[in-house]
Parts: C-alpha cells; structure tokens; sequence
C-alpha cells in the first residue's frame, strides 16, 4: 500500500505529520500519556488526539502535575488533546496520607477541579504504591500495614466517591 492509500475498514491508519508533531509535543511538555494507540477511522480524521480517540470509543489520557496548572502552555495542550487526565503524584500514598489518619486532599482535587471545569474524566492514581510510601507506613508490616492500607484506601475512596472514572489500585505490586 503506498504512503498515500486509504488503508482498509478495520486497519489501522499511521498518526499523520501533524498527529505525530502534537504527540510529539504532547510527549515534551507534559510527559506521561496513557493511551497513544488511536485507530482512525478513515472517514474523517479529528481534530484533537482526545477526539481521534473517542471516535473508536477510547480515551486519551495524560499525567497530570498540579504544579503545572499555572503553566498557560502546558494547560493549554492538556485542555485541548487529553479527554481524561490522571494526577501525576498528587493521589499518591504520601501525598493524601502523610501522616497516619491524616488526610490532605489538597492538590489532588486541584487536580480533579481542573480536570472537570475543562471536560475531562478523571482516572485516580494510585492508592497503593511501594515507591511513595509516607515516612510512617514505611515501618509497619504483617497486620499493622494492611491495616494502614485498608484505612488509607478506604479514606482516598471516600473523599472522590462517584467523581473518579477509574482507578489505578496498586501500581507495581510485582518486582
């Protein structure tokens, strides 16, 4: 098939130049995407990536920092490619939890709150990860730390009750 053919129903089209230099920049200002696989339909090419992708019923996702919400061109690229956002750090063990029954919920519903206000789904992440561990829970093991985690999920899924679309749970549970 020649660079130019229309590809058959079913088969997947190559991102053209234009999808490739916004993935491209996509990719270099805000780092993590989550879905970059987005067939095409050969009827009509969107406008965004988020739009390619929901044409076929999928998302397109981005990480994202709530330090960066003030960044003018990095929010201006996640508010018009991503349909589905996911905070980067800010739903993390440490950062909800950082002392023991101490919830801080603060830059993860900065995080939701943007998402939202600009038309995106939110995907939680995570509530279990052995790499962000609080200080606290770092010493604890055998019951004392499923506990922990059972206290620690249990207070996360709470507070975002009915707001977040999915959840990663446990983020490399295997090493």
């Amino acid at each position: 098939m020649g660079a130019n053919a229309i590809p058959p129903p079913g088969t997947r089209r190559p991102f053209s130049g234009l999808r490739r230099a916004l993935i491209a920049g996509a990719l270099g200002v805000l780092g993590t995407i989550t879905a970059l696989t987005v067939p095409v339909p050969s009827a009509a090419a969107a406008s965004t990536l988020g739009a390619a992708a929901a044409q076929s019923g999928r998302y397109f996702g981005t990480a994202i920092a709530a330090g960066k919400l003030g960044d003018s061109a990095y929010t201006t690229i996640a508010n018009r490619e991503f349909n589905m956002v996911t905070a980067e750090n800010e739903m993390k063990i440490d950062a909800t939890e950082p002392n023991r029954g101490q919830f801080n919920f603060t830059n993860g519903d900065r995080v939701y709150n943007w998402a939202v206000q600009n038309g995106k789904r939110v995907r939680g992440h995570t509530l279990a990860w052995h790499s962000q561990q609080p200080g606290w829970m770092q010493s604890l093991s055998g019951s004392a730390l499923r506990q922990a985690m059972i206290d620690h999920i249990n207070g996360v899924m709470a507070h975002y009750k009915g707001k977040i679309y999915a959840w990663d749970v446990v983020n490399e549970a295997f090493d």
